[in-house]
């Protein structure tokens, strides 16, 4: 803690009657000194302002008056050991206008330390928000290389689990796999609350399927309540075909969130509902997750409203559970439904949301599990780094397309010259040459070879880079850590319509 006496002038104090000439004098002597703090009985009794006093003198013969006719007698007083930002949020939040440019610090017991200026002290502030934020960018790069290297693990223990192993080699493989997977989920929420504080959450709203919506909730939920002693019942209540512009990730998200809280909870009933009702050119939607376990209702009540509030953050799995509620509480305020917490007249908690969204017509049925459409494709897979590459190989691999790597620019672009690749996921932060440079590189190759798409994979996605990676001749952005059914999306997009042009070529 930053406290005022490190950013305070100690120098000796004047008495009441110095004559304002002696004080002109100090400050004609000193071009940085702002003020001068009189001092009566050994306590502050008044402070003495550079432009205050010279401009007086301007328009009368102040030389041989005595400071105390022409001091501020109310200065602003407090103590020297307080805290620095306590002191800049006090002057941020006081109802008086801040118009004096010093203060004078006193200790415990009320006796004059020494006085500071605004000036230095909202620099100083200004420093320390500045060390704040690049500490805080520093974590968030931290957490998605992070969570890029228990996607390595998830992808090496996935590859495990397909060999022939001994029951308590695969009973470790298991464990392995399900902490990382929960590990990555925890950090993924974490680093999405990050960013929604930041105002970067990112959103993508598309034309999505209730019923499918709901179908998904029931295919990831059901048999995880069933193992944990649990009855979840999943309904959709609407038009069969309903579809609407939404961001249909995000509200599974939401749902995976009150779910995993109603299991977390107890053992009991669990109920999903998803409600749609059309009204012209919009569609409203309802959603609830209802469940009956036992407990303190009115602590859970507060807990699911405020999930980051002290009392709560318990231990590891109860601060997982909170950072998931506070994100789920940003996705809906951000998308227009907020989430409401009531407690059941019976036993339980009901958390629910509302939200109005435009319709759109539902053209392709889409599968629930991310699959690539086309012909098996070879993707050139281009990052330093080696869990990295690993995972994209993996996520490959399941969609059943083959692929080869590059640890850099340089090396890839050589490779792309073979015309051998249907897509390129590119790395942007590389040695030797990066992911910007090698695509403008490729593009300049004639023929298919300086067509082939290239995708960017990087943690930095915000609106003004993904336009810099378009402007150099990508054709979409996977973030990192990647996720499954975004890079299916991707793939989908850009190698879906292969076949089809081949067949209207012919």
């Amino acid at each position: 803690m930053e406290t005022l006496s490190r950013l305070i002038d100690t120098r000796a104090p004047i008495a009441p009657d110095t004559l304002c000439g002696d004080v002109a004098a100090m400050f004609d002597a000193e071009p940085s000194l702002t003020a001068i703090a009189v001092v009566e009985d050994g306590g502050p009794v008044g402070l003495v302002y550079r432009d205050v006093l010279q401009g007086q003198m301007r328009v009368a013969d102040l030389i041989a008056r005595p400071v105390r006719d022409i001091m501020d007698a109310a200065p602003r007083v407090i103590q020297a050991d307080t805290d620095a930002s306590a002191f800049v949020n006090a002057l941020a939040d006081s109802p008086t206008p801040v118009f004096r440019t010093a203060y004078v610090t006193i200790d415990a017991a009320g006796a004059y330390v020494g006085v500071g200026g605004l000036a230095s002290l909202l620099a100083s502030h200004r420093r320390r928000q500045g060390e704040a934020r690049d500490a805080r960018a520093m974590v968030d790069r931290m957490a998605v290389e992070i969570g890029a290297h228990l996607d390595g693990v998830l992808a090496i223990t996935e590859r495990l689990e397909q060999q022939r192993l001994t029951p308590d080699a695969a009973a470790f493989v298991r464990a392995i796999g399900d902490t990382s997977r929960d590990m990555g989920e925890t950090l993924s929420r974490a680093i999405d609350l990050h960013r929604s504080a930041q105002g970067q959450m990112a959103f993508n709203a598309v034309p999505t399927r209730l019923r499918d919506l709901a179908d998904a909730v029931e295919a990831r939920w059901a048999a995880r309540a069933h193992e944990g002693g649990s009855t979840l019942l999943v309904s959709y209540d609407g038009e069969p075909e309903c579809g609407v512009e939404v961001d249909g990730e995000r509200l599974l998200q939401v749902y995976d969130i009150l779910i995993e809280n109603a299991l977390a909870a107890g053992r009991g009933m669990i109920e999903a509902r998803l409600t749609a009702r059309a009204d012209g050119g919009r569609v409203r939607l309802e959603g609830q997750v209802r469940d009956n376990a036992e407990g303190h209702g009115g602590d859970r009540l507060a807990w699911v409203s405020a999930p980051l509030s002290a009392a709560s953050l318990q231990d590891h799995h109860e601060m997982a559970l909170s950072v998931g509620l506070a994100l789920a509480h940003r996705v809906m305020r951000a998308m227009g439904g907020p989430l409401v917490a009531e407690a059941n007249r019976g036993a339980g908690l009901t958390v629910g949301f509302g939200l109005t969204a435009d319709a759109a017509q539902i053209l392709v049925a889409r599968d629930a599990e991310p699959a690539v459409a086309g012909r098996a494709a070879h993707i050139l897979i281009v990052d330093d780094n080696a869990t990295n590459r690993m995972v994209a190989e993996a996520l490959c691999d399941m969609f059943e397309c083959t692929s080869e790597q590059a640890v850099d620019g340089v090396e890839a672009v050589e490779m792309a010259r073979s015309g051998r690749y249907d897509l390129v996921l590119m790395d942007i932060k590389m040695p030797r040459m990066d992911g910007i440079a090698a695509t403008r590189a490729i593009r300049d190759m004639a023929g298919r070879v300086g067509a082939v798409p290239i995708v960017a994979l990087t943690a930095n996605a915000d609106p003004a880079d993904v336009q810099t990676y378009l402007a150099a001749g990508m054709q979409d952005v996977v973030e990192k850590p990647i996720k499954p059914e975004r890079l299916a999306t991707v793939l989908n997009a850009l190698l879906g319509g292969e076949d089809e042009d081949a067949e209207a070529a012919a």
